[in-house]
């Protein structure tokens, strides 16, 4: 396994062109989706063809350090989702995003907090990265709860996006929360 990132529990490694069903999986579930798409899977035709293609491409972009990353247990191997630190498509490479999209079964037991947790701190002390950020839905009490661990501060609130407006919430719109490299070393 090409690992990019280990914790106490979690091993993170670079998605690989065999990673698809992983993927489909993950985004067929509709408790997983129910902030993303109403519950709605991901076409897997749409996985292989468009995702699983741009996660590739993105670690040639940023030279394998930023991306999405798939997300194991340790003890065992099980597949539990990825995690993402990357920044936007045009943007500077010292501003990033920070996410996660667990399967179920990870859910409640310290993985995004954890797992997050190790990115900020690879971002500030390893990649030379200035500030992270991460969205979520204004309804989303669970992430907004991780970002609230990680010290991070409500930043901005935004509109929901047209494609997302079926999902339950939508109407509150979203949550933008922030930490800059200044406040992650004095917490």
């Amino acid at each position: 396994m090409d690992t990019y990132l280990e914790t106490e529990r979690l091993t993170l490694r670079r998605f690989t062109s065999d990673d698809a069903d992983l993927l489909i999986e993950l985004d067929s579930d509709p408790a997983v989706m129910r902030y993303l798409t109403g519950g709605m899977p991901t076409p897997p035709d749409i996985v292989r063809e468009r995702h699983l293609p741009n996660i590739l491409s993105g670690y040639e972009k940023w030279g394998g350090d930023l991306g999405l990353f798939a997300a194991h247990e340790k003890d065992g191997g099980a597949f539990i989702g990825w995690f993402i630190l990357r920044p936007e498509p045009q943007g500077p490479l010292d501003e990033v995003e920070l996410g996660y999209r667990l399967r179920r079964a990870a859910w409640g037991k310290g993985y995004a907090t954890e797992g997050s947790r190790a990115l900020l701190a690879k971002a500030f002390t390893e990649l030379g990265v200035r500030m992270v950020w991460a969205e979520t839905m204004s309804v989303n009490r669970g992430s907004r709860n991780v970002m609230q661990k990680l010290e991070m501060s409500l930043a901005d609130t935004i509109p929901t996006p047209s494609d997302m407006e079926m999902v339950e919430g939508s109407e509150l719109g979203g949550v933008r929360y922030e930490i800059t490299k200044e406040q992650w070393e004095q917490r």
